[in-house]
């Protein structure tokens, strides 16, 4: 398996919950913003809900809301909540005894795949919502000092 588009998607769902904290926003809102459909973002906002991250408001100006602060929410949070899964995998099948590369490579991978986990892991977590949502403020900002 392989990290997919979902922590990429819930990142960016959490971002904009976080930029606009004081309204719920709409799973269409929200699709909007990524250019994607709002029934496959529901999917990774259910997810995201399941992990304590965001809460649902039903009926009339319902949507969603971050269930905790940015500050408190890392990328390591999102990347939990929907990836099913380690990135890195060994072989499909085992390979083959009969060869010293084969007979000793999916321990040595295991291994180095570990690490490397741990390294992704740690990484997602020294980051949170909370300062994705000043770099899109201060890339906006910049932005538009170069527009005007």
């Amino acid at each position: 398996m392989g990290l997919s588009s979902r922590s990429a998607v819930a990142i960016h769902a959490l971002t904009m919950l976080g930029r606009w904290r004081d309204r719920t926003l709409t799973s269409a809102e929200i699709a909007d913003s990524l250019a994607s459909n709002p029934v496959l973002l529901r999917r990774i906002l259910g997810s995201l809900r399941d992990a304590g991250l965001v809460w649902a408001a039903e009926g009339r100006g319902g949507g969603w809301k971050l269930a905790r602060s940015p500050r408190e929410i890392t990328l390591y949070d999102a990347y939990a909540a929907v990836e099913a899964g380690p990135v890195l995998s060994g072989h499909a099948h085992p390979p083959s005894d009969a060869c010293e590369v084969g007979r000793h490579m999916q321990a040595l991978l295991a291994e180095e795949f570990r690490e490397a986990e741990q390294a992704l892991e740690q990484r997602l977590g020294r980051t949170t919502i909370a300062h994705l949502v000043q770099q899109v403020l201060d890339s906006e900002r910049a932005s538009a000092g170069r527009r005007q």
